[in-house]
């Protein structure tokens, strides 16, 4: 490796990790904010604190760093700018590409290396993530009530409050409890409905007290004579007070590192995500076929005929059949059938929801597959656009440079997001919105690259002004009717992007800049545009 690419290489690799810390605490911080409701309260060990952040990291890496390559780039190569070192690099012909080698070979091997990341680390921190968030919440079960919303106690209660009051919210107000019953674990057998309650219980006691106040009690009663039971008979009862007392032996006993059943499409590699997406695709596909036909002979319908000659059955059908009854029970039969027909479209409602849900579902599983393949290349696209930009703006440190690439990276993550919720939904294809925000960024790191090879700035207003100022229409008219000047690509990008001193030294200069008879004409032209005169032209 020469002198000049480990130079490079060093200057980038101690702002990269230095800005990788600093963002990276930055979002934990951030976690901690978020998930301090599950974790505060609970007499949790430092050590279950630090698991809990150390599993949820990884799930940070999809934004630290390709905010980490924008900043850094956008530093180094603003640094360089503003102490002319690349002006010093360019005077030995060194261009802007060379320059970037190292960078680029170490960017596509960390890209590389993101890929792995999130197909491998992530899944499993995720998993790991969650099975430990869900036991965290049977650790502190009276915590774990929270307002608003049902929380599972165990694996018998359910409650919701809508509001918790006191020194250490131990009242509650309009309480909601459900109860299951032991030989039926997946029905809810009873339920409690109070409008005051407050936790009685003892610190380090195994049992959970909770007296209720004001309220009624309901439970189904199950019965041996299966007719009666049709009738769904319940007893209910009106209470001034009443106590339950729940045993939380197994859960404050619960193993913080126990492993649960727990699957989402976060938690799976490339390889298991296409084989989880094609079993979502057939089970959807043939609940679907399978509706119809079940829509078909609920309607007591024969098997499938023509279509034309089934309908003039049916219409002759229908005719002859309620031509036999009375207007009484043509009236009735019609009714049913209205009433059938209703039934029909409710069932049909209820199937359109639970597909939603399915294609949601699938849409998350087809995301997270492209989102996988996604990082690595966005790693590479963000180089591409913070390198140049900051060889354009000359500014290096945390100022300027870290504005920027904070408002570039909100736009690529807010188009990312709001791609990725509309994919959701079915309003845009999973695989657009998951690579909407790189194709963005694509072609701005391309255009970047150009303007700073050629030494152009990201856009020059007074070249704008001028070929936009009606009121000197006339000169440019006189101009542009002179003998046309023939300049290479270079030549003319060099000319354009100078400002009128550097273009006013370099006629004054001819010797030190060594250009052509050409590149001459074409700077006393810009400078008449400019609105000089011969005059003072001639003066330089």
């Amino acid at each position: 490796m020469k002198i000049l690419d480990r130079y490079i290489l060093v200057a980038f690799l101690k702002t990269f990790v230095s800005v990788f810390i600093i963002l990276m605490f930055i979002f934990v911080l951030q976690t901690i904010w978020l998930y301090i409701s599950e974790l505060a309260g609970k007499d949790l060990d430092v050590w279950i604190i630090l698991k809990f952040l150390w599993y949820f990291s990884p799930k940070l890496i999809p934004l630290v760093l390709p905010l980490t390559i924008l900043v850094s780039s956008l530093m180094v190569f603003g640094n360089f700018s503003e102490k002319y070192e690349f002006a010093a690099m360019k005077s030995t012909g060194i261009s802007l590409q060379r320059a970037m080698r190292s960078l680029t070979i170490f960017i596509l091997g960390l890209s590389l290396l993101a890929f792995f990341f999130a197909n491998n680390v992530i899944p499993y921190s995720e998993y790991k993530w969650q099975n430990l968030r869900r036991n965290i919440a049977q650790v502190s079960p009276s915590m774990a009530i929270v307002e608003g919303q049902f929380s599972s106690i165990g694996d018998d209660f359910n409650i919701k409050v809508d509001e918790k009051y006191g020194d250490n919210e131990q009242y509650f107000r309009e309480v909601i409890i459900h109860q299951k019953n032991p030989k039926r674990p997946t029905k809810n057998s009873t339920v409690i409905i109070a409008k005051e309650g407050e936790v009685a219980s003892e610190e380090g006691s195994n049992t959970l007290s909770l007296i209720l106040k004001d309220g009624n009690y309901y439970e189904d009663v199950q019965l041996k004579n299966v007719m009666k039971q049709r009738n769904l008979p319940f007893a209910k009862s009106y209470f001034e007070e009443y106590t339950i007392n729940i045993d939380l032996t197994k859960l404050n006993d619960a193993d913080i590192d126990k492993d649960n059943k727990l699957s989402n499409h976060n938690m799976y590699s490339a390889g298991e995500l296409v084989t989880e997406i094609d079993k979502l695709s057939d089970e959807f596909s043939k609940n679907i076929d399978q509706f119809g036909v079940d829509m078909y002979y609920r309607m007591g319908l024969p098997k499938k005929k023509d279509s034309t000659a089934r309908k003039k059955q049916q219409d002759t059908a229908v005719t002859e059949v309620l031509d036999v009854f009375v207007l009484d029970r043509k009236t009735k039969i019609l009714q049913t059938a209205l009433d059938n027909i209703r039934g029909s479209q409710k069932t049909t409602q209820n199937r359109k929801d639970q597909w939603k849900q399915k294609v949601k579902r699938l849409n998350k599983h087809e995301i997270a597959f492209h989102e996988k393949f996604a990082l690595a290349i966005a790693c590479i696209i963000l180089f591409f656009v913070g390198a140049p930009l900051g060889a354009i703006i000359r500014k290096g440190g945390m100022g300027l440079p870290m504005v920027v690439a904070v408002l570039l990276f909100l736009t690529y993550h807010f188009i990312g997001i709001f791609a990725k919720n509309s994919a959701e939904d079915g309003t845009m294809h999973p695989f657009i919105a998951s690579w909407l925000s790189t194709f963005i960024m694509f072609p701005l790191g391309i255009w970047l690259t150009y303007r700073a090879t050629t030494d152009q700035g990201i856009f020059d207003m007074d070249s704008f002004i001028q070929r936009f100022n009606f009121l000197r229409k006339k000169n440019r008219d006189d101009l542009e009717n002179e003998e046309p000047i023939i300049l290479t690509q270079h030549e003319k990008a060099m000319v354009l992007s100078k400002s009128e001193y550097q273009l006013k030294d370099m006629l004054k200069n001819p010797d030190t800049y060594d250009y052509s008879d050409d590149v001459r004409k074409a700077i006393i032209r810009e400078l008449k545009l400019k609105g000089y005169s011969d005059e003072e032209l001639g003066l330089l």
